[in-house]
């Protein structure tokens, strides 16, 4: 689809700051997308913006209300964003930060005894905060273990450990470190149906950026993401809660508004950002649908960029033009497998003989940016299973090309000996 129309791969990409030079290096294929997202040129001259607004939020003066308008227009196109028609969202320090704040409330909130439920599949985010928490509240904690040949977990996983007492249960939306999805709506459904009352959270720091999302269908009480991963920049993440996760006891200034979640006062440019990133959402849906509905053409964008992303993992495991894929290549080692439908944008590989690091750096010295992953409290869980020390992970996004796909493939052909 984007692939597919030059004009609009390079309008979409004319959106995004260094989108094929670094600042340091000069020109390169950025490949590192799973660690941080291109970010729009509309976030940065936000972020000036904002940056340099003295006022601040909640006083009587023209700036102040401005702040506050932008502030509500934020909250509510993220809820467009996100689908959710009911419940809040807020900004917090980071997208860890916030599964931290929403596990540990809903921990400490829900009916002594009984057992708090995630997966290996995790990043130590949630893991540790579930493991940190429930043992301060003497629940126990019971992690699924994920599938070591899909890199993935599903409900019929999930399901042998869900009963009447699970009080709280955790669920990763795409693995950042095999790029694998999960159904977050089988998964809730699994859960709601032994344990209604069950406080469900979702880490979707790694999924955002590569498809849709639609809270209203999950049937859950919490989303997370890092927006640094989602095209606008560090310094923040967003929360979404439902309403009865609001309603819990939570950290808050005694005296305050009972359902206030926010920390102290937050930084209106953060929640501008977010509105920039919506609205790019908005525009390049408006590129590739005709409906004349906000919400309808976000979705249409996430549509789009799935399919783009597919195209370009497609490309890279099987190869483009006449150069080979990944698949073909002696040496190389694909996690997840080749056909995997569940991945999203994000290839992740060992070449036998040469280290991760190794492996790194000559991609860098070929122009190629990518990032090792070691099986240390961050990826560990995915890799020691497997027997892996390290692999290097390539990510993509929906503003790459098949040609720099094209380039990675003769730099890996060349280190390779393929």
């Amino acid at each position: 689809m984007l692939g597919n129309d030059k004009n609009l791969i390079n309008d979409v990409r004319s959106k995004f700051a260094h989108v094929d030079e670094c600042a340091d290096a000069g020109a390169r294929v950025f490949f590192e997308n799973a660690g941080g997202a291109l970010t729009l040129k509309s976030a940065v001259v936000t972020s000036m913006k904002m940056a340099a607004i003295p006022d601040n939020q909640g006083r009587d003066n023209p700036a102040s209300h401005e702040l506050g308008r932008i502030i509500n227009q934020a909250k509510a196109d993220a809820k467009m964003f996100f689908n959710a028609h009911d419940g809040q969202v807020f900004v917090g320090e980071s997208g860890t930060e916030l599964l931290f704040r929403l596990i540990s409330t809903a921990i400490l909130g829900t009916a002594k005894g009984g057992h708090v439920l995630g997966s290996t599949l995790e990043h130590p985010a949630s893991s540790s905060a579930c493991k940190r928490w429930s043992e301060i509240a003497g629940k126990d904690y019971v992690a699924v273990i994920h599938n070591n040949e899909t890199l993935s977990v599903d409900a019929a996983d999930y399901m042998p450990h869900i009963t009447a007492d699970t009080r709280v249960a955790t669920i990763l939306h795409t693995s950042p470190v095999s790029g694998m999805g999960v159904d977050v709506g089988a998964i809730s459904r699994a859960i709601r149906a032994k344990s209604p009352d069950c406080i469900i959270i979702v880490d979707g720091i790694q999924h955002a950026a590569h498809g849709g999302i639609d809270i209203d269908s999950y049937d859950i009480d919490g989303y997370v993401v890092s927006p640094y991963k989602m095209f606008s920049r560090h310094g923040y993440g967003v929360a979404w809660i439902s309403d009865r996760l609001s309603k819990m006891p939570h950290n808050s200034l005694i005296g305050g508004p009972s359902e206030n979640w926010e920390m102290g006062t937050r930084d209106t440019g953060s929640y501008a950002t977010f509105t920039d990133v919506v609205n790019y959402f908005d525009w390049l849906g408006s590129k590739v649908s005709d409906s004349k509905d906000k919400r309808e053409r976000i979705e249409a964008a996430g549509v789009a960029i799935k399919a783009h992303e597919r195209d370009l993992c497609h490309a890279m495991i099987n190869g483009t033009g006449n150069l080979k894929g990944l698949s073909e290549m002696p040496g190389v080692g694909i996690l997840g497998g080749i056909d995997n439908p569940l991945r999203e944008g994000l290839v992740s590989i060992t070449l036998e003989g040469m280290s991760a690091p190794d492996l790194v750096t000559a991609l860098r010295e070929r122009g190629i940016r990518t990032h090792a992953r070691k099986d240390d409290h961050y990826s560990g869980n995915i890799l020691t299973p497997l027997g892996l020390n390290n692999c290097v992970r390539v990510s993509m996004c929906h503003y790459n090309t098949e040609s720099e796909v094209a380039q990675f493939l003769a730099a890996m052909q060349e280190i390779s000996g393929a």
